[in-house]
């Protein structure tokens, strides 16, 4: 499996950095094109979720959290 990589995303207006592994930022991708959404717009969605928790991850770990309870959620209403 391939290392992080990292990209420029902009939230609020300011650029920051996010590393992740090439099969999350496919999977970023895939959920933003099926949200209707830029990958900014989803990313900044996803932190918004983050910074309300009590005790907030990382950028990267929320979202690598988001899309595995998005596609396990997938997984369970096709198991239905």
């Amino acid at each position: 499996m391939a290392g992080p990589v990292k990209r420029s995303v902009m939230i609020a207006g300011h650029a920051t950095s996010l590393s992740l592994e090439p099969v999350f930022w496919e999977a970023l991708v895939r959920a933003a094109r099926e949200e209707g959404l830029p990958i900014s717009a989803l990313v900044a969605r996803i932190d918004a979720e983050r910074i309300r928790a009590s005790d907030p991850p990382n950028l990267a770990s929320a979202v690598r959290v988001w899309l595995f309870e998005r596609e396990r959620a997938a997984v369970a209403i096709d198991l239905q």
